[in-house]
């Protein structure tokens, strides 16, 4: 038995850049990208990406670089995906809704030699290089063009910007026979994410190409994607590398339909003109889809994966109403995208509208990629499975990311040395084995799918002369989901002048934090809740704003603008 072992034809390093290749071969011809009158088909995809990754080579991005982009969906944000770590870079995407000092955080801190940058993010990402100290080397630039942009959309780059070359003209120039560079390791990484645009302390996520590899085919398996579905991009691709789905499309050689930006009608007159079977949304997207003015069903049905904070189940009822067959996961950035998910039984099919959107608004159970997972209590022992008793979701898997990227102690915070990921949420464990969230251990808000630190906005409140204490918690929201709900007491020496109103606080915070941070509401307090300690109970305003209400909805036709 001794020859029967690891050898070098058995252990080839997983990763899922392989998925192109084959793609190229059995869906060649197969239409890969629509993007308004642009369109590609598989073999087309394969060859630009090879391109690009030879020019990257060129350029002398190596193994281990690190090449960042902000684009919305657009064909090039779905290209990137392989090209970058085909040149053995690590792909780096970030959230275009930032501001500029937070992106200039970022972008520090990865150590990013060449940023993608879309033409309507040019001056954000100009404005952000600007504040890098003189001592560290800023990144070079290469600009993606729009051609369906409106003249007057597109502004022009000024003659002083680092901008060695635009996307297409890379593409053009690289060679199509490139043999791209294979990870040495399947453990060596591939992807670099943040989990907000934090700027004290940014947490880089990093991922290998195992686990893309792994997760990707589950999220496949999971969510039963046949062959050649037609999938449309309302998932930022920015967010865990759209839940891995940009890699998976390729594995069954889907249709991606791209979208610069998302809105019902948008996604209503996409889904009718290419027949989309599939989609991944937050919930807020089901909410404006379930508002909008359109009184006739699909004529076919769309499968919707949602994830984030659970849908409410009325926005369930109305979204499957009108042809929208939806289920609901849960995934972190630390776990390369959804890895629970609620797997649904045929018996609940029984269940009255209301039951059955109930239960589809638990998390659920753990895809088959996941190993093991639980919830465990302060001692580590699991819960009883009684839908009371809460306890920290843990897990393990091949789906846990290598660690932070320079932060050695929050990786041994969160992978202590039981063998689990502890992943700070808070849930419970019903009878029959499925999982719910009840309430999050990190003070996180979930606002439209996007993550937010409330210490982060709690330290701007802080910056305002008239504040003396302040606190920020998640208020429910109809559209939103969660969104930050601001509690602050004032000092005491103010005149009755000197104190802001609730409208000149949410405008401090407008001028210091991207927009979708900025509290909706800021609720006075003459004092904050504490502990004997003096230790801010926000357990207890958390009840204040969930007995506040939700946050009623916005007229159907008003689309917020950071969708």
């Amino acid at each position: 038995m001794e020859h029967l072992t690891k050898n070098q034809a058995n252990s080839t390093p997983l990763t899922p850049l392989t998925f192109l290749d084959r793609a190229a071969i059995v869906y060649g011809d197969s239409t890969s990208i629509i993007y308004n009158n642009t369109s590609f088909t598989w073999s087309q995809t394969n060859r630009r990406c090879l391109q690009l990754a030879s020019s990257l080579s060129s350029l002398g991005i190596k193994k281990g670089h690190v090449v960042s982009v902000l684009s919305p969906n657009t064909p090039a944000m779905y290209e990137l995906h392989f090209a970058v770590p085909m040149s053995g870079a690590i792909l780096n995407n970030l959230n275009f809704r930032l501001d500029h000092k937070s992106l200039s955080v970022l972008l520090i801190h990865s150590e990013s030699k060449l940023v993608f940058v879309d033409i309507l993010s040019l001056t954000l990402t100009l404005n952000a290089l600007d504040l890098f100290p003189t001592n560290i080397q800023p990144p070079k630039l290469v600009l993606i063009t729009d051609d369906t942009l409106a003249p007057h959309q597109i502004p022009a780059p000024p003659k002083n910007a680092n901008i060695i070359n635009t996307y297409e003209a890379l593409i053009t120039k690289g060679d199509p026979n490139f043999k791209w560079i294979r990870p040495e390791s399947e453990w060596d990484p591939i992807t670099l994410n943040y989990t907000s645009g934090t700027t004290s302390s940014p947490k880089g996520v990093v991922h290998c190409h195992r686990a893309t590899f792994i997760v990707s085919l589950d999220s496949l398996i999971d969510w039963s994607v046949p062959i050649q579905p037609v999938f449309l991009w309302t998932l930022p691709m920015f967010h865990s590398n759209g839940w891995s789905y940009p890699w998976g499309m390729a594995a069954v050689g889907g249709t991606n339909i791209c979208a610069r930006r998302v809105d019902a009608q948008t996604i209503y007159r996409l889904i009718e003109s290419h027949g989309v079977t599939h989609m991944c949304a937050a919930p807020v997207v089901l909410n404006i889809l379930s508002n909008f003015n359109k009184s006739k069903p699909l004529n076919k049905p769309v499968h919707v994966l949602t994830g984030g904070s659970s849908p409410p189940a009325t926005i369930l009822i109305r979204a499957e109403a009108l042809g929208f067959d939806v289920s609901h996961g849960y995934g972190m950035t630390e776990t390369c995208g959804v890895i629970v998910s609620c797997a649904w039984k045929r018996e609940w099919d029984k269940f009255p509208t209301a039951e059955k959107a109930r239960m589809k608004a638990r998390q659920g159970v753990k895809r088959i990629g996941v190993t093991e997972l639980d919830i465990v209590g302060t001692t580590g022992e699991s819960v009883k499975r009684d839908g009371v008793t809460v306890g920290e979701i843990v897990l393990k898997g091949p789906c846990v990311m290598l660690g932070y990227l320079k932060d050695k102690d929050a990786t041994w915070q969160c992978m202590r040395n039981n063998g689990w990921f502890y992943t700070g949420d808070v849930g419970v464990i019903h009878e029959n084995g499925y999982l719910e969230i009840k309430d999050r251990t990190k003070d996180v808000i979930i606002s439209g799918g996007e993550n937010m630190s409330s210490v982060e906005v709690e330290a701007v409140l802080y910056m305002h002369p008239a504040v003396r204490e302040a606190a920020v918690v998640a208020r429910p929201d109809e559209f939103w989901g969660e969104t930050p709900c601001a509690f602050v007491s004032l000092k005491d020496e103010l005149k009755e002048n000197e104190m802001p109103s609730e409208r000149e606080v949410k405008e401090f915070c407008r001028e210091r934090l991207p927009h979708f941070m900025v509290p909706k509401t800021v609720v006075f307090k003459e004092e904050l809740p504490k502990t004997s300690t003096g230790k801010v109970q926000k357990h207890v305003l958390r009840g204040v704003a969930r007995g506040m209400g939700s946050m009623p909805l916005p007229p159907p036709l008003l689309l917020p603008s950071r969708i």
